[in-house]
């Protein structure tokens, strides 16, 4: 177990993800907020969906991730005649020791890589629905336990798109976030032909983060305080989602715990011991998005899942900051908090959080 000592500190990690993040960015031009939360995810213990049109980085997003950090690193092309024994593993009889011996799949590494996960059929799919909560593969009435840190990145495509099946919902309730790449800025796409047009700059990329960092880093993200007050904008947010009209599938209460690790991680990696209410806001809409599914109505009203969600944060309102008892939204120190802004400790020479003892809103500000 991790002692206290063994563990990093704040500045510790805004060191290690800015490397980490430099060392991604390299590769990838022009998407800072995709590589962003792809270390958001990371160090929240989650896993990442990427979706987007063939073409556009996904998979080289994935690759130059787990390049960055020295941890075993196993990719799986998912093709509609992969079977869930090529994910998991299987057991194969041994003549010489008369016994049966486990052959790991894919699935026993640190990072995996799932690319185009939607072109396998919802049967191999769920190969990885034990691995992506419980760490732990079962074959055959044994059960293997998966390194740590362990993380999937699948990309995906479009539904549209020909030869690719649905995400169940039990699937994509395992990814803690969706992102899309969407296609560069002319500048970002002129600059993609100078350093991708005579090589890969994929093949040069040296870790500069061990996986026991990441560990480290884990360990740090998880003492990042979340008050009462902010743990309740999370779960109304939620709560919302499955009171809402045009959806038929609101968020699970998985989403919420989700929402809560990846606002801990946006705290960490903007340098603060607490989380605010604009990390919640800020991580919303990747975290909650891909679960929800609209109604019939809401499809041919061309009301998509984003929407809805970005809607629900405009409705919900935002905790105030220091009331107390009674006020709903209570982070004081009647509330169950710390004293200070939700819950953060008081510091001599601390400028004020926002104006009208509000926090300031919009996404918090990067490492």
């Amino acid at each position: 177990m991790t002692t206290y000592d063994e563990r990093a500190n704040l500045s510790d990690l805004s060191a290690t993800a800015g490397e980490v993040r430099r060392c991604v960015e390299s590769v990838i031009e022009g998407k800072p907020e995709a590589v962003r939360l792809s270390l958001t995810v990371l160090l929240a213990e989650g896993h990442l969906l990427i979706e987007d049109v063939p073409g556009v980085g996904k998979t080289m997003l994935a690759k130059a991730l787990a390049r960055s950090v020295d941890c075993s690193v196993r990719r799986i092309q998912f093709t509609p005649d992969l079977l869930p024994s090529d994910i998991t593993g299987v057991s194969v009889y041994d003549q010489q020791r008369k016994d049966f011996e486990f052959k790991p799949g894919a699935v026993f590494a640190q990072v995996v890589i799932g690319d185009e996960i939607n072109r396998a059929s919802p049967k191999t799919q769920s190969a990885l629905l034990e691995s992506m909560e419980e760490r732990q593969v079962t074959i055959d009435g044994q059960t293997y336990e998966l390194p740590d840190p362990f993380m999937v990145v699948a990309t995906q495509n479009p539904v549209e798109m020909e030869g690719t099946y649905p995400l169940p919902e039990a699937q994509r309730d395992r990814f803690m976030a969706r992102i899309s790449l969407g296609y560069p800025s002319p500048s970002a796409e002129l600059e993609m032909l100078d350093v991708h047009g005579s090589a890969s700059p994929l093949e040069d990329l040296q870790p500069v983060a061990h996986a026991h960092d990441i560990v480290k880093l884990i360990e740090t993200v998880r003492r990042v305080h979340v008050a009462d007050a902010v743990r309740r904008y999370a779960v109304e947010l939620v709560a919302a989602t499955r009171a809402h009209p045009d959806l038929r599938l609101g968020a699970s209460p998985r989403a919420t715990l989700h929402l809560l690790r990846a606002s801990r991680a946006a705290a960490a990696l903007a340098g603060r011991e607490f989380a605010l209410p604009d990390d919640v806001q800020a991580l919303a809409v990747p975290v909650l998005a891909h679960r929800l599914l609209p109604t019939a109505q809401a499809q041919l009203n061309r009301r998509t899942a984003e929407q809805v969600a970005a809607e629900i944060l405009q409705r919900v309102p935002v905790p105030a900051f220091g009331s107390g008892p009674g006020h709903g939204h209570g982070a004081g120190p009647g509330a169950g908090a710390p004293p200070g802004a939700y819950g953060q400790p008081q510091q001599p020479g601390r400028p004020p959080t926002g104006a009208g003892g509000r926090p300031p809103t919009g996404q918090p500000r990067g490492f």
